[in-house]
């Protein structure tokens, strides 16, 4: 399993000019809550978060947040991208307390693609409804990910939220507020077939023997 680990400082200067600041020389500001104690305003190193963000586990992970000597468990509620660089405005952080549940997004990882039945056998192809869901759960239950197996699902076939194996102490948070079970994740159908128009090409053929035809007669 991935561990991942923040280093932050507290910050205390607030406002956008306070934040250009920060990020000119290289840092990320942020805010840590949750579990019942004050907000804090930190700073992180922008580059570190970047990195950590190429590991799709970092979006659904208990991570260690460390400022100064201590240390508590988080998780990434929240995160501010430039509109058109590659960098990071700001980030959210929650308190993850071991007795409270937690809501979060996690990826749908989709298996035997290439063994699926309506695929390999029938010709089918694989159209993905939804690529990730929220899910409530204890701490210690979160998982990086939940499987989506293809293996046996045919031609014309879909799955939907009922068909999903959650891990235990696992619940989708929509179902928990009178969400619809039936909802579709993932079908496999028929490819889509484009339809050449025979018509035209007959009448492309006809008008091009015509043409040929007035050009005989007009040489001789």
């Amino acid at each position: 399993m991935n561990e991942f680990e923040l280093v932050a400082e507290v910050r205390t200067d607030a406002g956008k000019g306070a934040s250009r600041r920060l990020r000119r020389d290289g840092k990320l500001p942020g805010i840590v809550y949750g579990t019942g104690k004050e907000a804090a305003m930190i700073a992180l190193q922008h580059n570190v978060v970047m990195h950590h963000l190429e590991h799709e586990a970092f979006y659904s992970h208990i991570l260690t947040l460390k400022i100064g000597n201590d240390a508590e468990k988080v998780v990434l509620k929240d995160l501010q991208r430039h509109p058109y660089k590659r960098s990071l405005l700001h980030i959210d952080l929650l308190r993850v307390d071991a007795n409270e549940r937690l809501t979060m997004r996690i990826p749908l990882h989709y298996m035997n693609e290439e063994k699926c039945t309506g695929v390999k056998n029938e010709g089918g192809v694989i159209s993905h409804l939804m690529t990730d869901i929220d899910i409530v759960c204890l701490p210690k239950d979160l998982p990086e990910y939940i499987e989506v197996d293809m293996l046996d699902v045919a031609l014309n076939e879909t799955l939907h939220l009922s068909d999903l194996k959650l891990p235990e102490g696992v619940q989708i948070h929509s179902l928990l507020h009178g969400g619809d079970d039936s909802q579709p994740i993932v079908s496999v159908h028929a490819p889509k077939v484009t339809v050449v128009d025979d018509v035209d090409d007959d009448e492309a053929t006809t008008d091009t023997v015509v043409e040929d035809a007035k050009d005989s007669d007009s040489d001789s």
